[in-house]
């Protein structure tokens, strides 16, 4: 009869422990396959809720029914054009076959490496059938935006000008997209859409494409130079003609001043010294005193005739000795100047 509990006691654990790994609930992210010994048995689970399945012998293996996310990591591939391009994508994908999924992948590691191989094959094969161009532009027959000081010279080289394209990196996307979402559905796979994430140079080919650039930039960029020194040297010379300009007419007005000053002065002069003879003659002597100044210095010898106009005032001049005589000397001078 003390055998009796124990034995019921370990009936209800069994029983519990065999009905907790009967039971199991599917959420609403999730979809199953129910394995017996490693094999898929029955549909697989696609709604959610609280399911049951052989205790012990059966396994549930749940697998994700959202959108899922493929980051692939950047790859260097030539172009058509022979340029060497490093490309990071990125691709969006879910789980529409559970079963095969299973059978063909069991997880989603597996899934995230074959995607690389296919993924990265497709835009291998879809890069090398296009040029650099068609993968970078989008937009076919777009105008553009140049800029309005380029000479003619400078468009009929296509500086600023755009390469036309035949399709764009849209259209190379769907070819991609298209090859490789025939190629994951035989893993119960479904893709949703792909895209370039970034496109660069090789860092082999990059210094020469930005010293392309740097180049075509540093062209554009000595015309605007030379324009500027030559629109600088043309401002300097319209200011030294305007200067010269300007100088010139001062000049000529200074002169014409002083040259109608200096005639009114003769006039006056003129007015003056003719009043009367006396005026006249001494007229006659302040310019020859005045000559004899600028004639005249400290050992200065004079040879004149006797009938020289300068000779009459120095005829008969008296010397003069300041300690001894009290009135300076005058000038011998005819009756007529004297008077």
């Amino acid at each position: 009869m003390k055998i009796l509990p124990g034995i019921v006691a370990v009936i209800a654990v069994a029983a519990t422990f065999a009905a907790s790994s009967a039971v199991y609930t599917i959420s609403e992210v999730e979809q199953a396959i129910i394995t017996q010994f490693g094999k898929p048995v029955g549909e697989p689970i696609t709604t959610a809720g609280l399911k049951l399945k052989v205790p012990f012998i059966q396994d549930v293996n749940p697998i994700d029914r959202r959108v899922l996310e493929w980051d692939g990591n950047p790859s260097d591939m030539p172009t058509k054009d022979k340029l060497y391009i490093s490309v990071d994508l990125f691709a969006r994908w879910k789980i529409t076959e559970p079963l095969q999924y299973f059978l063909r992948l069991r997880d989603e590691r597996s899934a995230q490496s074959r995607l690389d191989d296919i993924l990265g094959s497709e835009t291998r094969n879809a890069v090398a059938k296009h040029e650099l161009i068609e993968i970078i532009r989008t937009t076919r027959g777009r105008t553009p935006l140049r800029d309005t000081l380029l000479t003619d010279e400078e468009r009929a080289q296509d500086i600023g000008s755009l390469v036309p394209i035949q399709k764009g990196r849209a259209l190379v996307e769907q070819e991609i997209f298209k090859a490789a979402a025939q190629k994951v559905r035989v893993f119960g796979i479904e893709l949703l859409d792909i895209r370039f994430k970034r496109i660069n140079y090789n860092e082999s080919v990059r210094p020469k494409i930005y010293d392309r650039m740097i180049s075509e930039r540093r062209q554009i960029a000595e015309r605007f130079l030379s324009e500027g020194n030559g629109e600088a040297a043309r401002i300097r010379g319209n200011r030294v003609r305007d200067l010269n300009k300007i100088q010139s007419e001062a000049y000529r007005a200074v002169e014409e001043i002083r040259g109608a000053a200096d005639a009114s002065a003769a006039e006056i002069y003129a007015l003056a010294y003719d009043a009367s003879p006396q005026a006249a003659e001494f007229y006659e002597f302040t310019r020859t005193m005045q000559a004899y100044k600028d004639m005249i210095s400290e050992g200065t010898t004079l040879v004149l005739s006797t009938d020289s106009d300068l000779f009459k005032f120095l005829d008969g001049m008296q010397t003069y000795d300041p300690k001894t005589d009290t009135d300076p000397p005058y000038l011998g001078v005819s009756s007529a100047a004297t008077q």
